[in-house]
């Protein structure tokens, strides 16, 4: 097999921990038999600089990614272009655009936390002995962030701002196969998370999910208020297996198993466009974190969370799920075996403080 991908390092610690992520790809791609041919573009900061602040997303680089099988990206953004107009800025003129051009309405984050992390979760640990692995699906491109009218007047003297909460049944559709399909590959348990007992969108959005679980008869499904999942990500996060939600609420809920998990270096994400003929999505895979500009060129940034990025993008758009595999494999036994980046050292007994190459290198190592 002979897969594309165009990659877009972006601002940052982007760069660096993009390097890692491809030397893991490419001797991903040794070992498994497969090509991988890749183009470097600019995006973000970087496209700023280099266009004299016209675009962060230049048209070749939109071009490029036409032409890819999926995008692996890295992150956006930074104090040196907050001023520029909103609709220039990093995050809003690039990452946005790029979702909305190849339509990527479904954004699968995963927070887990391995056993030998549960030290560095803010989640005591007796309630997390063997660790957890959750994956947040959320909706992406609908909800109350998109929904019209919204905007502001002045009503009886004073102003008034409103947003709309719209969904389709067919949105909610899409989300839910997807979501569905997932849990096919882990613990084949999914939880809808709504608010059905106030908003007419949940009453919908519940009313389809319990029709698309019937053809799933092999996958489990529950429902939870949003309130109540918030709680009980904290309470018992390993009692969760895929949680299916609307934009708003996966927005939310995504952050917080990020924060339980311990570290935003370890965790990745994709956003998926229609499953292809192939059976397989377009995606563009990315960090979960930002570019952390305070530790951007001192090489000691977690380099994980795009390796891992990697992983999915194997798994989803490429269809190399052997090499997925190894990868995640490689990850967790680097982890267990004591390395850790600034952002996971403690200090305790067994644990080597380790920069960004070393901890790729290892990886690359166990791979």
């Amino acid at each position: 097999m002979s897969h594309t991908i165009t990659v877009l390092p972006g601002d940052g610690i982007g760069p660096e921990v993009m390097a890692e992520a491809l030397k893991v790809l490419e001797a991903s791609s040794e070992k498994f038999h497969f090509d991988i041919e890749h183009t470097t573009h600019l995006v973000g900061g970087a496209a700023l600089d280099a266009t004299g602040n016209k675009t962060p997303l230049p048209p070749e680089t939109i071009a490029a990614s036409e032409k890819a099988d999926a995008i692996l990206f890295g992150s956006v953004g930074g104090p040196k272009w907050e001023n520029l107009p909103p609709e220039i800025q990093p995050e809003r003129g690039a990452l946005l655009p790029l979702r909305k051009h190849f339509g990527l309405f479904a954004n699968l984050r995963p927070g887990s936390c391995h056993p030998s992390l549960t030290h560095a979760s803010p989640v005591k640990n007796e309630l997390i002995p063997n660790g957890f692995d959750v994956l947040c699906v959320r909706e992406l491109t609908g909800g109350i962030y998109f929904g019209e009218p919204k905007g502001r007047e002045e009503r009886a003297g004073e102003p008034v701002a409103f947003d709309t909460m719209v969904y389709k049944k067919s949105e909610i559709e899409k989300i839910l196969h997807v979501a569905f399909t997932a849990a096919r590959g882990r613990d084949k348990r999914v939880t809808s998370v709504d608010t059905a007992n106030v908003l007419a969108t949940s009453v919908l959005w519940r009313e389809t999910a319990i029709e698309v679980a019937t053809q799933y008869p092999d996958v489990a499904l529950d429902h939870l208020y949003v309130d109540n999942a918030a709680m009980q990500l904290v309470k018992r996060p390993d009692s969760f297996d895929v949680l299916v939600t609307e934009n708003l609420f996966g927005d939310i809920l995504s952050d917080e198993m990020a924060m339980i998990s311990g570290s935003l270096g370890m965790l990745p994400s994709a956003s998926l466009g229609n499953i292809q003929d192939n059976g397989l999505y377009f995606g563009m895979y990315e960090p979960s974190g930002g570019s952390a500009p305070d530790i951007a060129g001192q090489g000691i940034a977690n380099p994980i969370a795009q390796i891992l990025s990697v992983s999915m993008m194997l798994r989803y758009s490429l269809g190399e799920s052997e090499a997925a595999d190894a990868i995640d494999s490689a990850v967790q036994q680097a982890i267990d075996s004591g390395l850790r980046t600034g952002d996971l050292f403690t200090g305790a007994e067994g644990e080597t403080r380790v920069n960004t190459a070393e901890m790729g290198q290892a990886i690359l190592t166990n791979l």
